[in-house]
């Protein structure tokens, strides 16, 4: 009964992001989603109201932004979903950790298991952070540490990863137990409690603010005019001209450095044994897809572009949780249809349960940052922003 509820929420969810995604989207829809999508205009306008309410709370210091005396990178969007910003993190982790920074990466952990609300509003004991990894070792799995987080501490030796809702709690944690002396907030525009050193905001090329609404009838976390409070600006999923979204955002923010940047391919993964394929293998191979991301449509095209035939896709809402039998009946149904192979994402390979053998075989797509626009490469940005952090606060 609950896997039923489950999947009909997660429909649901389809089609409403369809509609509220892109610009034009919610055009000519029949009565029933006409008065939907006016009940979520009117939803979306308290929401602008309350997200209006809390930073100028914030602003004039009845809400606390909390130093911690360490560097601070907030790496966020204004969107919900689908930017891509987890492989950002990871490399600017990695470098940074290679320029010799203790670094620690904060997560709130969204949709991982946790007790329910009323059980932690009223608990009196405050507990530590969940630890993903200590730098040493991945000490929680998926479920308990959350996707990213796993995916990160997976990819990360050396950086420590750490979970929890209140990521001032945390990031002290970070620098006392670990000795942290960078910290990485993940998903952390929205995030004010804590005082950063530096916004870092990844805008989507192929879809910059949505429709322009608020959520729930947009994907606009703020107004997209806060865009003007970042001091980078990662513009990624770009292609060879990326002039009007550049002025476009241009017009929330005169200052940020604009860095121009996809998200390339590189390798092949077994989800299970971790055995590497060249991109080349691709080429010519008739595939089927499973994913439950937020644009599943990007995914599915870059395999498309590296020279593969996907001939059946198999979507899921965003951070689904699978089962066995999903991932079991995916399998089958690729080798139904003579498929050479069934592929996901990093961010679903984490997820998915241990199965001891498969009808065809199943791998994940590992990608990274590519910069097209904007600095020489990665480190080179790296470098440039850190050295910039450390004193663009200073100046306000």
């Amino acid at each position: 009964m609950r896997k039923e509820k489950v999947k009909y929420v997660e429909r649901l969810e389809h089609a409403l992001v369809k509609v509220i995604q892109q610009k034009g989207a919610d055009q000519n829809q029949p009565l029933p989603m006409r008065l939907l999508l006016g009940f979520l205009w009117g939803v979306s306008q308290i929401f602008r109201a309350v997200v209006k309410v809390r930073y100028f709370l914030y602003d004039i210091g009845v809400l606390r932004r909390f130093p911690l005396g360490c560097q601070v990178i907030s790496i966020g969007n204004v969107t919900a979903g689908g930017t891509g910003k987890t492989p950002v993190t990871e490399i600017f982790a990695r470098e940074l950790t290679k320029a010799g920074r203790k670094v620690a990466i904060l997560s709130r952990g969204y949709r991982r298991k946790e007790a329910p609300w009323w059980e932690r509003a009223f608990k009196q004991v405050i507990e530590k952070p969940v630890i993903v990894s200590n730098g040493r070792q991945i000490l929680v799995d998926s479920a308990v540490g959350g996707d990213e987080p796993y995916m990160l501490a997976s990819n990360l030796p050396g950086v420590c990863v750490l979970v929890d809702r209140n990521r001032v709690k945390s990031g002290r944690y970070a620098i006392s137990h670990f000795g942290c002396d960078t910290l990485i907030l993940d998903d952390g525009f929205q995030y004010q409690r804590l005082k950063h050193s530096l916004e870092v905001v990844l805008v989507d090329r192929t879809n910059p603010v949505g429709n322009g609404h608020m959520l729930p009838r947009g994907v606009l976390r703020e107004p997209a005019k806060h865009l003007a409070r970042a001091d980078v600006i990662f513009l990624t999923k770009c292609g060879e001209d990326n002039s009007e979204v550049v002025k476009e955002v241009r017009e929330y923010n005169t200052k940020a450095e604009i860095i121009e940047c996809r998200h390339a391919p590189r390798v092949l993964k077994d989800v299970w044994s971790r055995e590497e394929l060249p991109l080349s293998w691709l080429k010519g191979k008739t595939l089927a897809t499973l994913s439950g991301i937020a644009v599943p449509q990007g995914f599915e095209d870059s395999l498309r572009r590296l020279g593969a035939k996907v001939i059946w896709c198999e979507r899921y809402a965003d951070h689904h949780r699978y089962d066995a039998s999903e991932i079991i009946y995916a399998l089958n149904r690729s080798a139904n249809l003579k498929c050479d192979a069934l592929i996901t994402t990093e961010k679903d390979a984490v997820r998915f349960p241990r199965l001891e053998s498969t009808a065809v075989p199943c791998y994940y797509l590992r990608v990274d940052i590519e910069i097209l626009k904007g600095s020489g490469n990665f480190t080179e940005a790296v470098n440039h922003i850190c050295n910039y952090a450390g004193h663009s606060r200073a100046r306000r």
